[in-house]
């Protein structure tokens, strides 16, 4: 669900502003990074781009087949 490489890219980049003096724990502080990050994403209870696309067509078939059966309601009335 979540993209490992983006996760990394994005931990990457935020231990790399850290002042000259916490460089020297760069990996600790990428890894905790990572870990918060990962933590975080998992309790917003995102869903991945592919999930979402596939509940979209779902509805969007739903959708289709609620104005057919709407369609032969009418028509018996």
């Amino acid at each position: 669900m979540i993209d490992k490489q983006n996760l990394n890219d994005l931990a990457e980049k935020l231990s790399s502003v850290l002042p000259e003096n916490f460089q020297t724990l760069k990996s600790d502080v990428t890894s905790n990074f990572k870990a918060i990050l990962e933590s975080s994403l998992r309790q917003m209870n995102l869903v991945s781009r592919e999930e979402f696309d596939v509940q979209s067509a779902l509805l969007t078939r739903t959708l289709e087949k609620l104005k057919e059966l709407e369609k032969q309601v009418e028509q018996l009335k």
